[in-house]
């Protein structure tokens, strides 16, 4: 792969950080207290193409490269992680229908989901079932012209606010993964509403809710692929999703990283700045080369996804290491500003609090390590 940039992924990056300094950094703060979701900021984004990144022209999207997308994303989460993770699952739900749907599908649903007009999200967590998604237990019953479904997910992002829910649910009698299927499912669908709301720790400005299945009717045309497929089409969303939390870990780390430089430079103790301490200097220089090899981790497994070759196993490094790095920097940040980044006044105490779930969703870091574990050992 080439290190340097093309001028469209260096137009798309500026972009994405003029949108992100003006429309996302002066009310982050704001949003994360009060738990406000940025519906007419979404709304933008979808204007500007950054929620069908990755979708073909001819389906609506801007037809950008995997690489585009990180770089755009990295710019969103530094500004506000919130925002960063519904760009995220908001694109990870358009893979789906552009591999495994057929054309009524795409035309009915990518179109809007590609331009902003229609918000995606991802179902497939459950109380039952987190990291063993065989252990599912949400069934869909095939009743010929339509699937009666009935069972609960939960932790899912923008759930509340999303316009179509990429589902993943049992079918059939199969035990474990190859018993599931994938359906599309529309918000007011008869039997489908919202539970409860969480309170998160982090990424406060994050819609994350319940989704309740109670008998709910989903047309036999909304069945994407065939049954017994759900988790390879729910594997396939996820290789690209962690790319895209790898992006978001970056865009943390890389805010981390400028406002320790920022405040290292400004207060003094002993007479001197704290910057021209050996004890600071070493933890910057430890976040900026982590920076750099995260991001070469994860530029590398999107530059694989572009030439269509074989990614998980680059996916999960990306994601494991950006993900356990921005933890890392965030503690070493908060060390830095001392007692100042425990403050709210600060950003340093909301990137310490947004960077904690980065290690968790899209596949725990204890996951990663089994999907590389895997790649690798096998024959």
């Amino acid at each position: 792969m080439s290190f340097q940039l093309t001028e469209e992924q260096k137009m798309v990056r500026l972009m994405a950080r003029d949108f992100a300094r003006k429309e996302l950094e002066p009310e982050a703060a704001k949003r994360d207290k009060e738990e406000i979701f940025p519906t007419e900021v979404v709304k933008k984004m979808g204007r500007l193409g950054l929620l069908g990144m990755m979708v073909p022209v001819e389906y609506g999207g801007v037809g950008a490269s995997t690489v585009s997308y990180c770089l755009a994303l990295q710019e969103i989460a530094y500004s506000c992680a919130s925002t960063a993770v519904t760009m995220s699952v908001a694109n990870l739900s358009t893979e789906p229908l552009l591999k495994f749907g057929n054309e009524s599908q795409k035309a009915k649903y990518l179109f809007g989901l590609a331009q902003g007009e229609l918000l995606g999200c991802f179902a497939l967590t459950e109380p039952g079932a987190g990291s063993d998604p065989g252990s599912l237990s949400t069934r869909a019953e095939n009743k010929g012209d339509y699937y009666l479904i009935n069972g609960t997910k939960i932790f899912i992002t923008h759930g509340q606010y999303a316009d179509v829910v990429n589902l993943i649910t049992r079918t059939g009698q199969d035990k474990g993964s190859k018993g599931l299927s994938a359906f599309i499912v529309e918000k007011g669908t008869p039997g489908f509403s919202i539970g409860t709301r969480e309170d998160k720790m982090g990424l406060r400005a994050s819609n994350t809710v319940e989704l309740i299945f109670d008998h709910c009717r989903v047309p036999q045309k909304n069945l994407l692929g065939r049954e017994g497929i759900g988790f390879k089409i729910a594997m396939t969303a996820l290789d690209s999703g962690r790319i895209g939390i790898a992006s978001q870990a970056i865009g943390i780390i890389r805010a981390c990283l400028d406002e320790s430089i920022r405040y290292a430079r400004e207060r003094k103790q002993f007479g001197k700045t704290i910057s021209s301490f050996q004890a600071i200097q070493w933890m910057i220089a430890d976040m900026a080369t982590g920076l750099e090899a995260a991001n070469l981790l994860t530029l590398s497994a999107a530059w694989k996804k572009d030439h269509k070759l074989p990614f998980t196993k680059e996916a999960s490094m990306a994601k494991l290491f950006a993900s356990e790095l921005a933890n890392k920097s965030a503690y070493l940040a908060l060390q830095i500003h001392g007692g100042y980044g425990y403050l709210k006044d600060f950003k340093i105490e909301r990137l310490y609090r947004d960077a904690r779930a980065t290690s968790i969703y899209e596949g725990t870091s204890e996951i990663q390590r089994l999907v590389i574990a895997r790649n690798l050992l096998k024959d």
